[in-house]
């Protein structure tokens, strides 16, 4: 079975709020860095008090019975597709092998009483190697335990799922971000993402710098760069924030939308469909570092899925936000 990474989430990213809660041993590098979001470096020649220093975690090696462990917190709740056990630049010291479990405790972190469940059985590991493992569950997990037999380091952990969100809770008339990646919005496809990941137009919060949007290149031919994203859930959209913070200049000159109600078909096939989408926001002027909010000029289209972000000719958005309401 093939992982498409592109169309999930991962829910371990620390941007996100997932944490390495604990771990038997980190001595030679923090188990905190098991979840950055950013790739695993190499740093030359560096040193710290406890030997050389790893962008991940790694523990001591091991001079008794037993492996070691790290517990992880996921950023959101919800359903694994995918795991990716990456050892980058762990050649002599990475584990031999691992597993994975998982548990839901959405009330506070696991304790001794948990009961987890093996969703990943003990695979052997290569050095410096990305490991990406489907897994076959529909269960919702709040919870994972890496375990790497008998002791090593992993440079990073990614669990690709998706949010749980119970819709039925959300009341019809209550305003929401339907984009939200905590409401289980997605950026399923765009022109290009030179500088910036498209999913992160998405995330929490406003943008810490220009890395944490997305961004294009320099557009050398006609045309216009474009970004496209499934809602959390179908709803009518009648109020959007597009931010350009810390986009001085680079930000487009201009960003339009255009969206639709999407029945059947994959992911992978709504760019070319993505054409032929009704305007939901006219193209309207956009400034450097700055939030842009529209209403007025939100055209009522009624339940939508998909939503197709132009910007024109290119540049970088750091967040798009459509709140509305859900369909019923």
């Amino acid at each position: 079975m093939s992982l498409d990474i592109e169309q999930y989430i991962n829910l371990a990213d620390d941007k996100l709020g997932a944490e390495a809660i604990y771990a038997t041993d980190d001595f030679f590098a923090d188990k905190s860095r098991l979840l950055r979001r950013e790739a695993p470096e190499w740093k030359e020649g560096v040193y710290d008090d406890n030997g050389k220093w790893m962008d991940g975690w790694e523990s001591r090696r091991k001079r008794g019975e037993g492996y070691d462990f790290c517990v992880i917190r996921l950023g959101l709740a919800g359903t694994i597709a995918g795991v990716d056990i990456d050892t980058s630049f762990f050649t002599g010291n990475f584990p031999p092998s691992a597993s994975i479990d998982a548990c839901y405790s959405p009330d506070g972190d696991p304790t001794d009483a948990t009961e987890w469940q093996e969703i990943l059985p003990s695979m052997s590991l290569q050095g410096d190697h990305h490991h990406l493992e489907p897994i076959q569950s529909d269960e919702v997990f709040t919870h994972l335990r890496l375990n790497i037999y008998p002791d090593g380091g992993v440079a990073r952990l990614r669990v690709y799922g998706r949010p749980s969100v119970d819709w039925d809770r959300i009341d019809s008339q209550q305003q929401v971000d339907l984009a939200a990646v905590e409401n289980g919005g997605r950026a399923l496809a765009c022109s290009d993402e030179h500088y910036g990941n498209k999913s992160n137009i998405l995330g929490p919060g406003r943008g810490e710098n220009m890395g944490d949007g997305w961004e294009t290149a320099r557009r050398r031919t006609p045309g216009n760069d474009w970004v496209i994203v499934a809602l959390g859930h179908a709803g009518n959209i009648d109020r959007v924030v597009v931010d350009t913070a810390h986009f001085k200049g680079n930000f487009p000159d201009s960003c339009s939308i255009q969206a639709a109600y999407v029945k059947g078909g994959t992911d992978d096939q709504v760019a070319t469909q993505s054409l032929f989408w009704r305007e939901l926001l006219p193209a309207q002027k956009l400034k450097a570092h700055d939030i842009h909010e529209f209403s007025s000029e939100v055209n009522e289209l009624g339940a939508v899925t998909h939503v197709r972000l132009n910007i024109f000719p290119d540049g970088g958005i750091s967040r798009l936000r459509l709140f509305g309401t859900k369909a019923k």
